[in-house]
């Protein structure tokens, strides 16, 4: 398909470009951004989006989730991170089925589209179902069986991954793997091990929940002898690697943390709601590490609108350093976009709006009361638009939300997804 957007306030997230440009064009052909300029010809274009006084930005992206998760909103408030998986989630998830997985992936991806993410990262089981749903709605998604052999499953969820990168790894461009280790609190020195070597032997990045809160820290000194950065130093060197969380770390573990190939997941309202604390990404940055944004599943982030993520990672950030100046609202666009690209291996493709990317764009509208007036375009974009300002989202070239219109049934899907958890729980 051949569609031409015209009039456009871009925010390419290029470092070529100027970060803000009026009156831009944007060619798509197929899944590429073919063209980027000024009174571009409409000639043989299938379809023509006028978004005068609208901006133009890529996707979002969401680099750690659990897209099934949707249906546990607002089951974590006063629990701990460990009791609400230990008490409530995990003897609700012994209950889903197959279908349950999948609908209430459904129910993820169409919060993504509707909230302007283009592409999630996620770990989770029956990850089969979870494909199958991203694949009908044609959203972008890397993904994993997730590893963890605390009780004993530790075999069985490694075959299953096995199965899964050989029937599907390559098969569709918008689906990617990583090896996703649930947690060093939940897997054995040795049983890490074997994932990382089967990293290697796939080329695969690691993916991994980290230092989360006291008491996971805790559990991996009793469980490993030492501390988390040493188990990451004497095991992980060498391997790509995105880090969720990351919140007790001590200035010192980061220094030595920047020696890895990492990125890192921050995930703030998460770890609000679990009362983990506050993650010191100022720091990681001034250290040159890699920082992106995640919203983690909804039962412990409430929702999946990345904005509500940008605007929390600023406001915290000032508010513990005590310093307004830092993390300009540019650099906090930056984690939620290329940034996010890089953490999952993806920035030839995603996370900029350029020549020869592939079309993940979606337009916001300004003419709201909650935008205007307008004095710092970015600045407003990151503290007041809401996902409901995204009118229209595009992913591959494809258009799965015009005008706040969608081809999905989405009524249905809230129907079924609240019978699962009135089921289960």
């Amino acid at each position: 398909m051949k569609i031409l957007i015209k009039n456009a306030c871009l925010i390419s997230m290029s470092e070529k470009r100027e970060k803000i440009e009026e009156d831009i064009d944007i060619k798509i052909e197929d899944n590429k951004i073919v063209q980027i300029g000024k009174e571009l010809s409409d000639t043989e274009m299938d379809k023509v989006i006028d978004a005068k006084g609208k901006i133009v930005m890529p996707g979002l992206i969401n680099t750690h989730s659990h897209a099934s998760m949707s249906i546990y909103r607002e089951t974590a408030d006063g629990y701990i991170l460990q009791d609400w998986l230990t008490k409530k989630i995990w003897p609700m998830e012994d209950k889903m089925t197959n279908e349950d997985i999948y609908e209430a992936a459904l129910l993820s991806f169409i919060e993504m589209i509707k909230t302007g993410t283009t592409t999630m990262n996620e770990m989770y089981f029956m990850t089969e179902d979870i494909i199958k749903a991203a694949e009908e709605l044609k959203i972008r998604l890397q993904t994993s069986r997730v590893l963890m052999n605390i009780d004993g499953g530790g075999l069985k969820r490694f075959n299953e991954l096995k199965q899964l990168l050989n029937k599907y790894k390559d098969k569709d461009e918008l689906i990617t793997f990583n090896i996703a280790i649930h947690g060093l609190y939940t897997c054995s020195e040795e049983y890490v091990q074997k994932c990382i070597d089967f990293a290697k032997e796939k080329e695969l990045p690691i993916h991994m929940h980290y230092c989360e809160n006291t008491k996971e820290v805790e559990d991996i000194k009793n469980f490993y002898k030492r501390m988390p950065i040493d188990v990451l130093e004497s095991n992980f060197i060498g391997y790509k690697i995105l880090l969720a969380h990351c919140v007790k770390l001590t200035n010192t573990e980061i220094e030595r943390l920047k020696k890895l190939d990492v990125s890192v997941a921050h995930c703030p309202i998460s770890n609000l709601k679990l009362g983990c604390g506050i993650a010191n990404i100022n720091e990681m940055v001034k250290q040159g590490i890699n920082v992106s944004l995640g919203t983690d599943g909804q039962g412990s982030s409430c929702n999946l609108d990345m904005f509500e993520v940008m605007k929390f990672t600023a406001l915290l950030q000032k508010g513990i350093n005590e310093d307004a100046s830092i993390f300009p609202a540019y650099e906090i666009l930056k984690m939620a976009t290329i940034n996010g690209a890089k953490a999952l291996g993806l920035e030839d493709k995603i996370g900029s709006i350029e020549e020869g990317k592939c079309a993940d764009l979606i337009i916001l509208e300004t003419n709201s009361v909650v935008m205007n007036p307008i004095n710092d375009l970015i600045s407003d974009i990151v503290y007041n638009a809401k996902g409901s300002n995204v009118i229209t989202t595009i992913v591959n070239g494809n258009i799965l939300m015009e005008d706040r219109k969608t081809k999905f049934d989405e009524k249905e899907i809230f129907e079924k997804c609240k019978k699962i958890i009135d089921r289960i729980k």
